[in-house]
């Protein structure tokens, strides 16, 4: 049993790298006998380090099952998206629908035409599990209900989410909606690279309504985010098809780690195996931080561009996943920039990367560099001053 566990440590080290494709690295169907297997009771589950994306426990993580009210991380994912591209803010007022206040289950008793802030809608999905909330943010920002759905559908293609298929923004139970424990850590460590997202996940509990005759405590369906240390998301799901899922992140020494369970028979059991999920990732394993997000690595040369040099910077924080007791001297690290990129430079193109390598050679994790900013093409003019200069310079 002993040998089996230390094997398991080593091989998760093997299959550590920075993109959603490391939450795939796992493909077994469930624990072997004799192997580790924290959520006996979960019909599938995974687990992973947030910053390298490392499986660090999988269980039927490939099945596709109805994700209930999971299925809001990505609808919080397309809004905090869209705050950060700038189309939204947080202060914007958004109009509840008389379908969005109709919707059953989980609610904040939406009424029709009523206002409420962006913010306090967040608050609503994110605390609360508000299908009402859901449903009138994905009004607002798709138009229908339906036109933010395709949305939805188009940004879990773009994040490799193979087995998910969405047919509203809330959960409640529909023909053709489902998702799998794999695809769910995928979209909730996107989710957490917004980092204010955690603000709502993480309250435990709050008001809608403060300066109402009728204000609403709002509770958090997710009771870890109380009574585990670190804990500060992410989103619960029940519905009678689904049984009880969550998936939950905790943060502990700079170290993120993100559990999915899916098919639970009870709160208790659910809240139990995760916890037991969490206490093996933080007792066996430690990160090195190795840099912050969006720092500066290095400078590189845009051919023809108006701005003649830009930074090659991280797109979030990056670390090392460790076994505790090992070393960083175990690795390396190599940063490989193109030599020059033409412009114009978009500010989402890939301009290098970061290798880390174990002492053997083999690659164990490998970031992705972006340009700090656009770089437009200059004119002819311009082009023509800079060569100029250039000349005089080397005379």
């Amino acid at each position: 049993m002993k040998r089996n566990g230390y094997l398991a440590l080593c091989f998760i080290m093997c299959f550590t790298f920075f993109s959603p494709m490391a939450v795939r690295a796992a493909e077994k169907s469930g624990p072997q006998t004799g192997e580790m297997n924290f959520a006996p009771h979960a019909r599938s589950a995974v687990m992973i380090e947030a910053d390298t994306g490392t499986v660090l426990y999988d269980k039927n993580a490939n099945e596709k099952m109805p994700p209930a009210s999971i299925t809001k991380v990505m609808t919080m994912l397309l809004i905090m998206e869209a705050v950060e591209r700038g189309e939204l803010k947080l202060t914007d007022k958004v109009r509840a629908s008389e379908r969005a206040a109709s919707m059953g289950g989980s609610q904040i008793f939406l009424q029709p035409g009523e206002e409420m802030t962006v913010e306090d809608m967040i608050k609503g999905i994110a605390i609360a599990s508000g299908n009402d909330a859901s449903v009138a943010m994905a009004e607002h920002l798709g138009g229908t209900e339906e036109g933010f759905v395709n949305r939805m559908n188009e940004r879990a293609k773009q994040l490799g989410m193979k087995n998910t298929h969405f047919v509203n923004s809330n959960g409640l139970p529909a023909e053709n909606h489902y998702s799998s424990a794999q695809d769910i850590a995928i979209m909730s460590r996107e989710l957490l690279k917004h980092e204010g997202i955690t603000r709502f996940t993480g309250t435990y509990q709050d008001y809608l309504r403060k300066d109402s005759a009728n204000p609403f405590w709002l509770v958090n369906t997710n009771r870890l985010v109380r009574f585990y240390e670190g804990v500060d998301g992410l989103k619960t799901g029940y519905t009678g098809e689904a049984k009880y899922c969550l998936t939950a992140t905790a943060k502990r020494n700079n170290m993120r780690v993100i559990a999915v369970v899916m098919g639970e028979p009870d709160v208790k059991t659910r809240n139990n195996e995760v916890a037991t999920m969490f206490n093996y990732a933080f007792t066996h394993f430690q990160v090195m931080p190795m840099y912050k997000k969006g720092e500066a690595v290095q400078r590189i040369t845009v051919d023809k561009g108006q701005q003649p040099q830009i930074n090659a910077i991280t797109p979030h924080s990056v670390s090392m996943l460790m076994k505790k007791g090992e070393s960083a001297d175990q690795y390396t690290k190599e940063i490989v920039l193109d030599q020059r990129v033409h412009a114009p430079v978009k500010q989402d193109q890939v301009i290098g990367h970061i290798f880390i390598r174990a002492k053997d050679g083999k690659e164990v994790n490998r970031i992705d560099l972006y340009p700090e900013q656009a770089v437009a093409k200059a004119g002819m003019w311009e082009i023509l001053k800079r060569t100029t200069k250039n000349v005089f310079i080397s005379y």
